[in-house]
């Protein structure tokens, strides 16, 4: 699909001021720039300290929390800790696992089967969990929205205290203790924590309010890390905070299990990428293939030989969700290009495999960057997951037309939703509608650019000083640059016609370039064609010898003057 470039507003003044203020080079002073920082949200945003973490208290009901869960401490009661299958909710739980194992209280911990339980809390969990004695539980990354099942709780003589970070409805479930950012009447300063940002978040406030050596929770930041990258949650403000001195600790990390993934993955730097593409995917491969309690146990163990075998267990699961999801995607592709008239790709087939769907779903949104939703059917039922595009409210749009739907939660750009197979067809109409209506002012694709370059932005110093905006992600995205009016010198394409494979010369400047899944453009441009493209720096080392590379994104022909 055609893609619109917008290069965002340059301010050489200012850029000038921070290169003069931090001693950076021009290139990451130019990008600094366009973010709209002050001096000293620079200076946090380079170099994040424990001091930048806000005060646990200022969290809706946190006090509440932390009386309750002392209290069941003193009393010896059963406490559980219930999370969720993917990365997000077994850091979650491991966080508050491991924590409370240091002061010697045993958490047990429950995490529901994806294929037969689906997300969230449910009353057969709930009520398993009662008969056997529990009589204080703890969410994670889940229960906002289970109204029903917390006062099915309370009829069983369960407390339990939510600690979640989704989108709130209208009504709060009548917990103990409803621990959440997005509350309407949260006074947090900021909202867009993760849900082991907030496991976090309760562990410091344990720690202030029971004068504990802050180190004691700080030593979680490799987990916290890990499951804040892996939610795609906004990587600014104090998740900034937790991924920045959460990779420095991974690094170093003593958690057995993140050292082996790392170890499996084949990554050789520690950033933000390596925990994407490398840590994540295997932790939610778990989950999605129904084995959720191997990434438990995995990032729980002390005893290296279980960390091994747990890993690999892991690396099978991703390898056969790799498969599944590939033949999944072969399939919505057919079904979305049947439905390209329409303004939302709602979309199902019979044995798609509903734990993999939600990856399937977001590929979809890319390649067609239309807002999608993947339904497998499973006899009467209709489970699915669903991806937005930037200025579309995915859970608003669910919460608008959840007349037919059994089950639902999420946020703005990813929802999980359930429904009789016999509404589907209903279903899909009455959220065309609403998509036809609300997409209307959504422009095309739009690829936004930091910085237009040239080649004396070109040299080795000036990339690796692009490190120093790390970690990339949500809300800080690896920069894109845009550099006018250069030659090919060669091109080709990798794998089959898949990817694109550029040499370019601008005077005496040599530039490689790689276009993953641009391969279908390489019989639109020749050698000595003269071109535009936008991509991200980034430093290639092949065979010990570092080159500048540029990660293509989009290219067009140069307009001639």
């Amino acid at each position: 699909m055609n893609k619109s470039w917008r290069i965002k507003e340059q301010n050489i003044d200012r850029a000038e001021e921070i290169a003069k203020k931090f001693n950076l080079s021009d290139l990451v002073s130019k990008i600094l720039s366009n973010k709209n920082l002050n001096n000293q949200e620079i200076e946090k945003f380079l170099n994040p300290t424990r001091r930048d973490f806000y005060d646990p208290f200022l969290m809706p009901d946190m006090e509440k929390a932390i009386d309750r869960i002392e209290k069941g401490i003193k009393n010896k009661e059963k406490i559980i800790v219930y999370g969720d299958y993917d990365a997000d909710g077994i850091t979650s739980t491991v966080i508050l696992k491991r924590f409370f194992k240091d002061r010697k209280i045993d958490l047990d911990t429950y995490i529901p089967n994806r294929l037969n339980e689906g997300y969230g809390l449910n009353k057969n969990a709930v009520e398993k969990i009662a008969k056997d004695g529990y009589t204080l539980m703890i969410t994670v990354d889940c229960g906002i929205t289970s109204i029903e099942e917390v006062e099915f709780a309370k009829t069983l003589g369960l407390d339990i205290i939510i600690t979640d970070h989704h989108e709130t409805l209208d009504t709060l479930p009548d917990g103990i203790a409803v621990v959440d950012c997005k509350r309407k009447d949260s006074k947090y300063p900021f909202e867009a924590l993760a849900g082991c940002g907030v496991a976090f978040k309760l562990i410091q406030a344990y720690c202030k309010k029971f004068d504990i050596n802050e180190n004691e929770c700080l030593k979680y930041l490799d987990i916290a890390c890990v499951g804040t990258i892996s939610d795609i949650v906004p990587l600014v403000d104090e998740n900034r905070v937790i991924a920045k001195l959460g990779l420095m600790l991974i690094k170093q990390t003593k958690n057995l299990g993140i050292r082996e993934i790392l170890n499996l993955s084949g990554y050789k730097d520690i950033n933000s990428t390596t925990i994407s593409f490398g840590v994540s995917p295997r932790i939610n491969a778990c989950g999605r293939m129904g084995h959720q309690e191997i990434a438990l146990k995995l990032l729980l163990t002390d005893d290296p030989f279980e960390a091994r075998k747990y890993a690999k267990q892991l690396e099978e699961y991703n390898k056969q969700r790799q498969e599944i999801e590939k033949k999944i995607y072969e399939e919505a592709q057919v079904q979305a290009e049947e439905n390209l008239d329409k303004p939302c790709l709602i979309i199902g087939k019979e044995g798609w495999h509903h734990g993999v769907i939600g990856i399937v779903s977001s590929k979809i949104t890319d390649k067609y960057y239309k807002p999608s939703i993947l339904l497998c059917f499973e006899g009467e039922e209709a489970k699915g997951s669903g991806r937005s595009i930037n200025g579309f409210d995915l859970h608003k749009a669910i919460v608008d037309c959840s007349k037919y739907l059994k089950h639902f939660g999420g946020h703005s750009m990813a929802i999980g939703l359930s429904l009789d197979y016999k509404d589907f067809d209903n279903f899909k109409k009455q959220f065309e509608e609403y998509a036809e209506e609300n997409l209307k002012d959504i422009p095309v694709q739009e690829l936004e650019i930091d910085e237009e370059i040239s080649s004396k932005d070109i040299n080795l110093d000036s990339v690796k000083d692009l490190k120093l905006l790390e970690p990339f992600g949500e809300s800080n995205s690896v920069p894109q640059v845009l550099y006018k009016n250069i030659k090919i010198v060669s091109i080709r394409t990798l794998s089959e016609g898949k990817h694109l494979k550029l040499t370019l010369q601008d005077e005496n400047t040599i530039l490689d370039a790689i276009g993953f899944n641009l391969g279908d453009l390489a019989d639109k441009y020749q050698i000595g064609d003269k071109i535009d493209v936008v991509g991200n720096l980034e430093l290639n080392n092949f065979n010990n010898i570092e080159s500048i590379q540029i990660n293509l994104k989009d290219l067009r022909k140069s307009i001639v003057k």
